[in-house]
């Protein structure tokens, strides 16, 4: 079967080393010598300050809204993966749901102003697959109004926009690094600020309240990383341009190969140094998708659809229609994309879908 994605592995020897130096050190967790590093790593690489990894790429969201929203509205996106509204009403606020931009996926800047109340404390979007948002008119729209940002940014590692990392944007950006990521720890992610009053404060919500092993600051929850998870990311983290470099042969395969007059792909927008992240196509209708999802699966091919239902439309969510992230949602697949697909089964996915269309 060739799946949507396959988790990179590096040499299991390389990842062995790691975890011998946590032995070593006999220390499994609580911010050990492993996690220092891979932070120190990954500003360098992502050419940002103020990073805190954490255990998955959630917490950090449920940590944002806890700080920024206060249980109050939060004007988010319909059209992304489930965690982005379950953290929102997990943490006790409500989702108030504005539509997307047809091409790039990503919330409808120009909506946003007529969704705001006096209720509304934070803005809380999605980089879909990796695609910026509009971040100058949200920036805009949110001092103007007084409220707080929050980049859902799980997509978009090592994604730039307008010569800076994605993770400058907003006053909190979070990441995942789950295993079916570009970078990953196995399970994982990460929360990035600019502010340093509002890192300090990151920090210790995902550390217990701690100041120290026997003081408080103020409330908090286990968001720490261990020792393991960080064994895995000093072992990939090395390995990262053979990834972009095999993602984006797949990519370019898939643009010159696929029959474009019958499907539509995402736009990427202006500026952005983009990340290969995933390779959505969309289809004229449904009953089109899931005729040419039936081939692929015929031939032990399995696409998913993703983002797949539109999130108003979840129960808990209590969302209003949102018309173009409910048509895209029902008509977007994403097509295998993984480090070491090989050219014969990229031939092999294109037949199939341009024969299908």
């Amino acid at each position: 079967m060739i799946n949507v994605t396959k988790c990179f592995l590096p040499p299991l020897e390389e990842y062995t080393q790691q975890v011998n130096r946590a032995f070593k050190n006999e220390w499994l967790t609580n911010r050990g010598e492993l996690v220092l590093e891979l932070e120190e790593k990954l500003k360098n690489y992502l050419k940002t300050d103020n990073i805190i990894i954490t255990n998955n790429g959630t917490v950090p969201l449920q940590i944002a809204l806890k700080l920024l929203a206060n249980g109050g509205e939060v004007i988010t996106t319909p059209f992304s993966y489930v965690a982005t509204t379950a953290a929102i009403v997990w943490e006790n606020c409500t989702p108030v749901f504005v539509d997307i931009h047809p091409e790039y996926l990503t919330i409808d800047e120009s909506k946003i102003e007529e969704a705001i109340t006096d209720k509304t404390k934070a803005i809380l979007v999605t980089h879909v697959f990796g695609n910026p948002c509009n971040v100058t008119e949200i920036e805009r729209i949110a001092k103007k109004h007084n409220l707080n940002v929050i980049y859902d940014a799980a997509h978009a590692f090592g994604v730039e926009y307008s010569g800076r990392s994605i993770f400058e944007y907003g006053d909190v950006s979070t990441c995942s690094f789950h295993a079916t990521k570009l970078f990953h720890t196995g399970e994982g992610g990460a929360m990035f600020t600019q502010d340093e009053e509002l890192f300090h404060k990151l920090f210790y919500h995902h550390n217990f309240g701690h100041n120290g092993p026997l003081a408080f600051h103020g409330l908090g929850v286990n968001g720490k990383i261990s020792e393991l998870q960080a064994a895995m990311g000093l072992s990939v983290l090395p390995y990262m341009n053979t990834i972009l470099n095999d993602r984006k042969r797949i990519c370019d395969h898939y643009d010159a190969h696929l029959d474009f007059n019958r499907l539509e792909k995402i736009k990427i927008r202006e500026n952005t140094q983009w990340n290969y992240s995933y390779y959505p196509v969309i289809f004229e209708s449904e009953q089109q998708l899931l005729q040419v999802q039936a081939k692929l699966n015929e031939a032990e091919i399995a696409p998913r659809r993703y983002f797949y239902p539109s999130l108003n439309t979840i129960e808990y969510t209590q969302g209003k229609p949102m018309p173009i992230s409910e048509s895209i949602a029902s008509r977007i697949l994403c097509l295998p994309l993984f480090v070491g697909l090989e050219t014969t089964a990229l031939q092999r996915i294109c037949s199939i879908i341009n024969a299908a269309l």
